[in-house]
Protein backbone atom coordinates (compact mmCIF):
# COMPACT_ATOMS: atom_id res chain seq x y z
CA UNK A 1 0.00 0.00 0.00
CA UNK A 2 1.14 3.61 -0.44
CA UNK A 3 3.28 5.21 2.26
CA UNK A 4 1.77 6.97 5.26
CA UNK A 5 0.81 10.63 5.25
CA UNK A 6 3.12 13.04 7.09
CA UNK A 7 2.53 13.91 10.72
CA UNK A 8 1.38 17.49 11.25
CA UNK A 9 -1.27 19.67 12.83
CA UNK A 10 -4.95 18.73 12.52
CA UNK A 11 -6.75 20.41 9.63
CA UNK A 12 -9.98 22.31 10.35
CA UNK A 13 -13.15 20.67 9.07
CA UNK A 14 -14.11 23.85 7.22
CA UNK A 15 -10.68 24.10 5.57
CA UNK A 16 -10.32 27.79 6.47
CA UNK A 17 -6.87 29.31 5.95
CA UNK A 18 -4.99 31.79 8.14
CA UNK A 19 -4.62 35.45 7.15
CA UNK A 20 -0.90 34.87 6.46
CA UNK A 21 -1.74 33.37 3.05
CA UNK A 22 -2.60 36.85 1.76
CA UNK A 23 1.02 38.02 1.85
CA UNK A 24 2.41 38.17 -1.69
CA UNK A 25 -0.60 36.37 -3.18
CA UNK A 26 -0.78 38.67 -6.19
CA UNK A 27 2.74 37.60 -7.21
CA UNK A 28 1.95 33.88 -7.21
CA UNK A 29 0.24 31.89 -9.94
CA UNK A 30 -2.56 29.49 -9.06
CA UNK A 31 -2.88 25.95 -10.37
CA UNK A 32 -5.12 22.95 -9.76
CA UNK A 33 -4.04 19.33 -9.42
CA UNK A 34 -6.73 16.63 -9.66
CA UNK A 35 -5.68 13.24 -8.38
CA UNK A 36 -7.42 10.22 -9.89
CA UNK A 37 -6.44 7.36 -7.56
CA UNK A 38 -7.37 4.39 -9.74
CA UNK A 39 -5.20 1.83 -11.52
CA UNK A 40 -6.04 -1.37 -13.33
CA UNK A 41 -3.11 -3.13 -11.60
CA UNK A 42 -0.56 -1.96 -9.05
CA UNK A 43 2.96 -1.81 -10.50
CA UNK A 44 5.55 -3.37 -8.22
CA UNK A 45 7.68 -0.22 -7.91
CA UNK A 46 4.79 2.21 -7.31
CA UNK A 47 4.35 4.03 -4.00
CA UNK A 48 1.72 6.50 -5.23
CA UNK A 49 -1.70 6.75 -3.61
CA UNK A 50 -3.54 4.45 -6.01
CA UNK A 51 -6.13 1.70 -5.70
CA UNK A 52 -7.23 -1.22 -7.82
CA UNK A 53 -10.90 -2.21 -8.05
CA UNK A 54 -10.43 -4.78 -5.26
CA UNK A 55 -9.15 -2.11 -2.85
CA UNK A 56 -11.98 0.42 -3.13
CA UNK A 57 -14.06 -0.90 -0.18
CA UNK A 58 -17.43 -0.26 -1.78
CA UNK A 59 -16.66 3.06 -3.41
CA UNK A 60 -17.23 3.32 -7.15
CA UNK A 61 -15.11 4.97 -9.81
CA UNK A 62 -18.30 6.20 -11.44
CA UNK A 63 -19.01 8.42 -8.40
CA UNK A 64 -15.59 10.01 -8.27
CA UNK A 65 -16.00 12.94 -10.67
CA UNK A 66 -18.94 14.33 -8.71
CA UNK A 67 -17.08 13.92 -5.43
CA UNK A 68 -14.04 15.77 -6.78
CA UNK A 69 -16.34 18.57 -7.99
CA UNK A 70 -17.57 19.01 -4.42
CA UNK A 71 -14.00 19.58 -3.23
CA UNK A 72 -13.41 22.05 -6.07
CA UNK A 73 -16.41 24.06 -4.88
CA UNK A 74 -15.10 23.90 -1.31
CA UNK A 75 -11.72 25.15 -2.49
CA UNK A 76 -13.22 28.15 -4.21
CA UNK A 77 -15.14 29.08 -1.04
CA UNK A 78 -12.08 28.64 1.18
CA UNK A 79 -9.88 30.88 -0.98
CA UNK A 80 -12.60 33.51 -1.20
CA UNK A 81 -13.18 33.45 2.57
CA UNK A 82 -9.45 33.87 3.11
CA UNK A 83 -9.68 37.17 1.21
CA UNK A 84 -7.39 36.01 -1.58
CA UNK A 85 -7.68 37.82 -4.90
CA UNK A 86 -9.54 35.89 -7.59
CA UNK A 87 -6.98 34.02 -9.65
CA UNK A 88 -7.96 31.88 -12.59
CA UNK A 89 -6.18 28.55 -12.89
CA UNK A 90 -3.04 29.05 -14.96
CA UNK A 91 -2.47 25.29 -15.07
CA UNK A 92 -4.63 22.23 -14.49
CA UNK A 93 -3.09 18.77 -14.14
CA UNK A 94 -4.81 15.38 -13.89
CA UNK A 95 -2.49 12.83 -12.30
CA UNK A 96 -2.74 9.47 -10.65
CA UNK A 97 -3.05 6.62 -10.74
CA UNK A 98 -4.38 6.47 -14.24
CA UNK A 99 -6.77 9.37 -14.89
CA UNK A 100 -7.72 7.90 -18.24
CA UNK A 101 -9.24 4.82 -16.60
CA UNK A 102 -12.22 7.13 -16.11
CA UNK A 103 -14.41 7.94 -19.12
CA UNK A 104 -13.30 11.08 -20.94
CA UNK A 105 -16.63 12.63 -19.93
CA UNK A 106 -15.63 12.32 -16.25
CA UNK A 107 -12.36 14.19 -16.80
CA UNK A 108 -14.26 16.85 -18.73
CA UNK A 109 -16.79 17.11 -15.90
CA UNK A 110 -14.00 17.65 -13.35
CA UNK A 111 -12.36 20.24 -15.59
CA UNK A 112 -15.71 22.01 -16.02
CA UNK A 113 -15.98 22.17 -12.21
CA UNK A 114 -12.60 23.93 -12.08
CA UNK A 115 -13.69 26.33 -14.81
CA UNK A 116 -16.92 27.09 -12.97
CA UNK A 117 -15.34 27.56 -9.53
CA UNK A 118 -12.12 29.40 -10.33
CA UNK A 119 -12.07 30.11 -14.02
CA UNK A 120 -9.33 28.97 -16.37
CA UNK A 121 -6.88 31.55 -17.67
CA UNK A 122 -6.59 32.19 -21.38
CA UNK A 123 -3.77 30.04 -22.71
CA UNK A 124 -3.81 27.80 -19.64
CA UNK A 125 -1.89 24.53 -19.75
CA UNK A 126 -4.28 21.61 -19.14
CA UNK A 127 -2.63 18.19 -18.89
CA UNK A 128 -3.65 14.63 -18.19
CA UNK A 129 -1.42 11.68 -17.55
CA UNK A 130 -2.34 8.55 -19.49
CA UNK A 131 -1.23 4.98 -19.85
CA UNK A 132 -0.63 4.07 -23.52
CA UNK A 133 -3.25 1.30 -23.33
CA UNK A 134 -5.98 3.49 -21.78
CA UNK A 135 -6.87 5.92 -24.60
CA UNK A 136 -7.93 5.98 -28.22
CA UNK A 137 -8.33 8.77 -30.77
CA UNK A 138 -11.94 9.55 -29.83
CA UNK A 139 -10.99 9.82 -26.16
CA UNK A 140 -8.20 12.29 -26.91
CA UNK A 141 -10.40 14.31 -29.27
CA UNK A 142 -12.99 14.63 -26.50
CA UNK A 143 -10.35 16.04 -24.16
CA UNK A 144 -9.12 18.50 -26.78
CA UNK A 145 -12.63 19.79 -27.46
CA UNK A 146 -13.07 20.40 -23.73
CA UNK A 147 -9.91 22.52 -23.53
CA UNK A 148 -7.15 20.07 -22.65
CA UNK A 149 -3.85 21.05 -24.24
CA UNK A 150 -1.39 18.31 -23.30
CA UNK A 151 -1.13 14.58 -22.60
CA UNK A 152 1.70 12.87 -20.72
CA UNK A 153 2.09 9.19 -21.59
CA UNK A 154 3.69 6.80 -19.12
CA UNK A 155 6.03 5.09 -21.58
CA UNK A 156 8.66 4.11 -18.95
CA UNK A 157 10.64 1.89 -21.35
CA UNK A 158 10.67 0.46 -24.86
CA UNK A 159 12.22 -2.85 -23.73
CA UNK A 160 9.80 -5.69 -22.94
CA UNK A 161 11.84 -7.27 -20.14
CA UNK A 162 12.19 -3.88 -18.40
CA UNK A 163 8.46 -3.26 -18.66
CA UNK A 164 7.86 -6.76 -17.27
CA UNK A 165 10.07 -6.04 -14.23
CA UNK A 166 8.15 -2.79 -13.67
CA UNK A 167 4.89 -4.71 -14.19
CA UNK A 168 3.75 -2.26 -16.83
CA UNK A 169 1.01 -3.77 -18.98
CA UNK A 170 1.26 -1.85 -22.26
CA UNK A 171 2.95 -2.99 -25.47
CA UNK A 172 5.88 -0.66 -26.29
CA UNK A 173 4.85 -0.79 -29.94
CA UNK A 174 1.68 1.09 -28.99
CA UNK A 175 3.65 4.26 -28.19
CA UNK A 176 3.88 5.50 -31.81
CA UNK A 177 0.14 4.92 -32.23
CA UNK A 178 -0.98 6.89 -29.16
CA UNK A 179 1.45 9.71 -29.98
CA UNK A 180 -0.02 9.86 -33.50
CA UNK A 181 -3.54 9.99 -32.04
CA UNK A 182 -2.58 12.80 -29.67
CA UNK A 183 -1.13 14.76 -32.58
CA UNK A 184 -4.26 14.20 -34.66
CA UNK A 185 -6.34 15.43 -31.74
CA UNK A 186 -4.20 18.57 -31.50
CA UNK A 187 -2.55 17.85 -28.13
CA UNK A 188 1.05 18.44 -27.08
CA UNK A 189 2.82 15.23 -26.09
CA UNK A 190 5.10 14.37 -23.20
CA UNK A 191 6.68 10.95 -22.64
CA UNK A 192 7.73 9.73 -19.18
CA UNK A 193 10.66 7.33 -18.86
CA UNK A 194 12.20 5.47 -15.90
CA UNK A 195 15.81 4.32 -15.81
CA UNK A 196 17.70 2.08 -13.41
CA UNK A 197 15.23 -0.81 -13.37
CA UNK A 198 16.82 -4.04 -12.06
CA UNK A 199 18.24 -5.93 -15.04
CA UNK A 200 18.20 -2.90 -17.35
CA UNK A 201 21.49 -2.41 -19.21
CA UNK A 202 22.89 0.79 -20.65
CA UNK A 203 22.05 -0.56 -24.12
CA UNK A 204 18.46 -1.19 -22.99
CA UNK A 205 18.23 2.41 -21.83
CA UNK A 206 19.71 3.66 -25.10
CA UNK A 207 17.06 1.71 -26.98
CA UNK A 208 14.30 3.32 -24.90
CA UNK A 209 15.70 6.80 -25.49
CA UNK A 210 15.98 6.19 -29.22
CA UNK A 211 12.38 4.97 -29.35
CA UNK A 212 11.14 7.97 -27.37
CA UNK A 213 13.09 10.50 -29.43
CA UNK A 214 11.81 8.92 -32.64
CA UNK A 215 8.26 9.89 -31.62
CA UNK A 216 9.27 13.57 -31.69
CA UNK A 217 7.53 14.49 -28.42
CA UNK A 218 7.38 18.07 -27.20
CA UNK A 219 8.60 17.11 -23.75
CA UNK A 220 10.35 14.18 -22.10
CA UNK A 221 10.86 13.25 -18.44
CA UNK A 222 13.46 10.72 -17.29
CA UNK A 223 13.37 9.67 -13.64
CA UNK A 224 15.73 7.33 -11.82
CA UNK A 225 13.89 4.41 -10.28
CA UNK A 226 13.55 4.85 -6.52
CA UNK A 227 12.93 1.69 -4.52
CA UNK A 228 10.32 2.70 -1.95
CA UNK A 229 9.90 0.81 1.31
CA UNK A 230 6.76 -1.27 1.40
CA UNK A 231 6.55 -1.86 -2.35
CA UNK A 232 6.62 -5.26 -4.01
CA UNK A 233 9.89 -4.33 -5.71
CA UNK A 234 11.52 -3.55 -2.35
CA UNK A 235 10.47 -6.97 -1.07
CA UNK A 236 11.82 -8.66 -4.20
CA UNK A 237 15.18 -6.95 -3.74
CA UNK A 238 15.29 -7.84 -0.04
CA UNK A 239 14.67 -11.50 -0.92
CA UNK A 240 17.37 -11.42 -3.60
CA UNK A 241 14.94 -12.08 -6.44
CA UNK A 242 16.07 -8.99 -8.35
CA UNK A 243 19.14 -6.80 -8.03
CA UNK A 244 19.36 -3.44 -6.31
CA UNK A 245 19.64 -0.53 -8.81
CA UNK A 246 23.29 0.44 -9.32
CA UNK A 247 24.11 4.10 -8.58
CA UNK A 248 27.04 4.24 -10.99
CA UNK A 249 25.01 2.72 -13.81
CA UNK A 250 22.18 5.17 -13.12
CA UNK A 251 24.66 8.06 -13.39
CA UNK A 252 25.84 6.71 -16.74
CA UNK A 253 22.21 6.44 -17.85
CA UNK A 254 21.50 10.03 -16.88
CA UNK A 255 24.54 11.31 -18.76
CA UNK A 256 23.53 9.27 -21.82
CA UNK A 257 20.01 10.70 -21.67
CA UNK A 258 21.27 14.27 -21.47
CA UNK A 259 23.64 13.77 -24.43
CA UNK A 260 21.07 12.08 -26.64
CA UNK A 261 18.29 14.50 -25.82
CA UNK A 262 20.50 17.54 -26.31
CA UNK A 263 21.67 16.17 -29.67
CA UNK A 264 18.00 15.66 -30.62
CA UNK A 265 17.14 19.30 -29.94
CA UNK A 266 15.78 19.09 -26.40
CA UNK A 267 16.84 21.51 -23.67
CA UNK A 268 16.99 20.52 -20.02
CA UNK A 269 15.03 22.87 -17.79
CA UNK A 270 14.82 20.78 -14.62
CA UNK A 271 17.05 17.96 -13.40
CA UNK A 272 14.77 15.23 -14.80
CA UNK A 273 12.95 17.13 -17.54
CA UNK A 274 13.73 18.23 -21.09
CA UNK A 275 11.60 20.16 -23.60
CA UNK A 276 11.75 21.32 -27.21
CA UNK A 277 12.05 24.97 -26.22
CA UNK A 278 10.80 26.83 -23.16
CA UNK A 279 7.25 26.97 -24.54
CA UNK A 280 6.96 23.19 -24.06
CA UNK A 281 8.25 23.03 -20.48
CA UNK A 282 5.63 21.83 -18.00
CA UNK A 283 4.28 25.06 -16.53
CA UNK A 284 2.38 23.15 -13.89
CA UNK A 285 5.50 21.47 -12.52
CA UNK A 286 7.47 24.71 -12.77
CA UNK A 287 4.85 26.28 -10.49
CA UNK A 288 5.63 23.63 -7.87
CA UNK A 289 9.36 24.27 -8.08
CA UNK A 290 8.85 28.04 -7.91
CA UNK A 291 6.65 27.84 -4.81
CA UNK A 292 3.42 29.12 -6.34
CA UNK A 293 -0.05 28.18 -5.08
CA UNK A 294 -2.05 25.11 -6.01
CA UNK A 295 -5.10 23.27 -4.76
CA UNK A 296 -4.79 19.48 -4.84
CA UNK A 297 -8.13 17.70 -5.30
CA UNK A 298 -8.71 14.06 -4.41
CA UNK A 299 -7.59 11.34 -2.00
CA UNK A 300 -4.06 11.94 -0.74
CA UNK A 301 -3.63 15.09 -2.84
CA UNK A 302 -1.36 17.81 -1.44
CA UNK A 303 -2.04 21.56 -1.63
CA UNK A 304 -0.02 24.70 -0.97
CA UNK A 305 -1.28 28.26 -0.58
CA UNK A 306 0.92 31.05 0.75
CA UNK A 307 3.17 28.91 2.93
CA UNK A 308 0.35 26.70 4.25
CA UNK A 309 0.56 23.09 3.08
CA UNK A 310 -2.03 20.37 3.61
CA UNK A 311 -2.92 16.91 2.38
CA UNK A 312 -6.11 14.94 2.07
CA UNK A 313 -7.17 11.65 3.60
CA UNK A 314 -5.83 8.85 1.47
CA UNK A 315 -8.51 6.23 0.85
CA UNK A 316 -11.28 7.01 -1.68
CA UNK A 317 -13.90 5.78 0.83
CA UNK A 318 -12.69 8.16 3.56
CA UNK A 319 -12.47 10.95 1.00
CA UNK A 320 -16.04 10.36 -0.16
CA UNK A 321 -17.31 10.34 3.43
CA UNK A 322 -15.67 13.72 4.10
CA UNK A 323 -16.77 15.60 1.01
CA UNK A 324 -20.32 14.19 1.00
CA UNK A 325 -20.65 15.37 4.62
CA UNK A 326 -19.64 18.89 3.54
CA UNK A 327 -16.29 18.74 5.32
CA UNK A 328 -12.78 19.44 4.10
CA UNK A 329 -11.05 16.17 3.18
CA UNK A 330 -7.76 17.48 4.60
CA UNK A 331 -6.09 15.06 7.04
CA UNK A 332 -3.37 17.40 8.27
CA UNK A 333 -1.58 20.62 7.49
CA UNK A 334 1.43 22.72 8.41
CA UNK A 335 2.35 26.37 8.21
CA UNK A 336 5.92 26.75 7.01
CA UNK A 337 8.14 29.16 8.92
CA UNK A 338 10.46 31.57 7.12
CA UNK A 339 13.52 29.34 7.49
CA UNK A 340 11.73 26.29 6.11
CA UNK A 341 10.41 28.26 3.16
CA UNK A 342 13.89 29.60 2.41
CA UNK A 343 15.40 26.12 2.62
CA UNK A 344 12.74 24.63 0.35
CA UNK A 345 13.14 27.50 -2.10
CA UNK A 346 16.86 26.78 -2.47
CA UNK A 347 16.19 23.05 -2.74
CA UNK A 348 13.61 23.48 -5.51
CA UNK A 349 14.90 26.47 -7.45
CA UNK A 350 18.39 25.00 -7.71
CA UNK A 351 16.88 22.12 -9.72
CA UNK A 352 15.60 24.33 -12.53
CA UNK A 353 17.67 26.14 -15.11
CA UNK A 354 18.18 29.80 -14.16
CA UNK A 355 15.88 29.29 -11.20
CA UNK A 356 18.17 30.34 -8.37
CA UNK A 357 19.47 33.93 -8.41
CA UNK A 358 22.79 34.35 -6.62
CA UNK A 359 21.87 37.81 -5.32
CA UNK A 360 18.93 36.27 -3.45
CA UNK A 361 21.24 34.00 -1.41
CA UNK A 362 22.70 34.95 1.93
CA UNK A 363 26.38 35.84 2.26
CA UNK A 364 27.45 32.32 3.27
CA UNK A 365 25.75 30.74 0.27
CA UNK A 366 27.18 33.33 -2.12
CA UNK A 367 30.67 32.57 -0.83
CA UNK A 368 30.14 28.87 -1.63
CA UNK A 369 29.48 29.52 -5.33
CA UNK A 370 33.14 29.79 -6.31
CA UNK A 371 33.87 26.38 -4.80
CA UNK A 372 30.90 24.85 -6.58
CA UNK A 373 32.21 26.21 -9.88
CA UNK A 374 35.70 24.88 -9.14
CA UNK A 375 34.25 21.44 -8.39
CA UNK A 376 32.42 21.40 -11.73
CA UNK A 377 28.98 21.45 -10.15
CA UNK A 378 27.82 24.93 -11.23
CA UNK A 379 28.22 26.62 -14.62
CA UNK A 380 30.73 29.45 -14.29
CA UNK A 381 29.44 31.54 -17.18
CA UNK A 382 25.89 31.43 -15.80
CA UNK A 383 27.19 32.42 -12.38
CA UNK A 384 28.80 35.50 -13.89
CA UNK A 385 25.35 36.37 -15.27
CA UNK A 386 23.97 35.99 -11.74
CA UNK A 387 22.31 32.55 -11.74
CA UNK A 388 23.01 29.10 -10.32
CA UNK A 389 22.83 26.67 -13.23
CA UNK A 390 23.87 23.10 -12.52
CA UNK A 391 26.26 21.28 -14.81
CA UNK A 392 25.51 17.67 -15.71
CA UNK A 393 27.73 16.63 -12.80
CA UNK A 394 25.90 19.12 -10.60
CA UNK A 395 22.55 17.64 -11.57
CA UNK A 396 23.79 14.20 -10.54
CA UNK A 397 24.91 15.67 -7.21
CA UNK A 398 22.11 18.20 -6.75
CA UNK A 399 21.57 17.34 -3.09
CA UNK A 400 25.24 18.01 -2.35
CA UNK A 401 24.96 21.39 -4.08
CA UNK A 402 21.98 22.31 -1.94
CA UNK A 403 23.77 21.36 1.27
CA UNK A 404 26.62 23.72 0.41
CA UNK A 405 24.20 26.57 -0.30
CA UNK A 406 22.41 26.21 3.03
CA UNK A 407 23.73 27.56 6.35
CA UNK A 408 24.98 24.87 8.70
CA UNK A 409 22.08 25.58 11.02
CA UNK A 410 19.69 24.30 8.33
Amino acid sequence: MPSALPLADPAPLDGLLPASVLEGASTRDFGVYLHVPFCRVRCGYCDFNTYTAEELRGTKRSDYASQAAIEVELGARVLEQAGLPRREAATVFFGGGTPTLLPASDLVSMFDAVRSAWGVAEGAEVTTEANPDSVDLDYLRTLKRAGFTRVSFGMQSAVPHVLATLERTHDPERIPLVVQWAREAGLDVSLDLIYGTPGESLDDWRRSLEHAIAQNPDHLSAYALIVEDGTKLARQIRRGEVSQPDDDLEADMYELADRMLTDAGFEWYEVSNWARGAEHASRHNLAYWRGHDWWGVGPGAHSHVGGVRWWNVKHPAAYADRVLAGHSPAAGRETLDAQTRRTESILLLSRIRDGLVIADLDAGARSAVAGLIADGLVDGAAAVRGSIVLTVRGRLLADAVVRRLLPESD
